[in-house]
């Protein structure tokens, strides 16, 4: 199943259509969408609105493959599992958001094994036509190592005994 999610602050119409015009010219109906406060038309496909954090979790957990904004939660949870995750970026000049910070947000995961950023509809098409063959990442620890725990320890307790 592929998910497709906007996340819980806005809409994203150009994403949501862009996916909902790919999945309609291949005849595919395997896609679940969390489209925020849209107007989009997604008859004939499983939708919501919005989503309790338990029902996002088993949709994180069902999909092979993720389609989202480049938003650094939904990256991670993707990460956490080792999902694959296309990723298009909202536009602040389409008002989209309010400034491209998640075009910072795609060139800093994109180099990660299982992120996949488009960064126009045409793209975003071409990953879909690959959805069933990408892969995710291994997946990440839900936590800090111990390694790094230990220095932040280290370095905290030298900033209050004064070194």
């Amino acid at each position: 199943m592929i998910f497709v999610t906007v996340g819980s602050q806005l809409a994203f119409d150009r994403m949501t259509q862009a996916v909902l015009a790919w999945a309609r010219a291949r005849q595919r109906t395997d896609l679940f969408f969390q489209t925020g406060a849209s107007s989009v038309d997604c008859s004939g496909f499983a939708a919501s609105a919005m989503l309790s954090a338990q029902e996002i979790r088993a949709r994180f957990d069902e999909a092979t493959v993720v389609v989202a904004h480049a938003g650094t939660g939904t990256i991670i949870e993707c990460m956490l599992r080792g999902t694959p995750i296309i990723v298009l970026p909202r536009s602040a000049k389409l008002q989209e958001t309010r400034n491209d910070h998640q075009f910072g947000t795609a060139r800093r995961f994109q180099s990660r094994q299982g992120v996949f950023v488009a960064w126009n509809e045409e793209e975003l098409a071409a990953l879909l036509d690959r959805a069933d063959s990408l892969v995710g990442g291994a997946s990440i620890a839900p936590h800090a190592d111990e390694q790094l725990l230990s220095a932040l320890r280290r370095f905290v307790a030298e900033k209050r005994a004064g070194r």
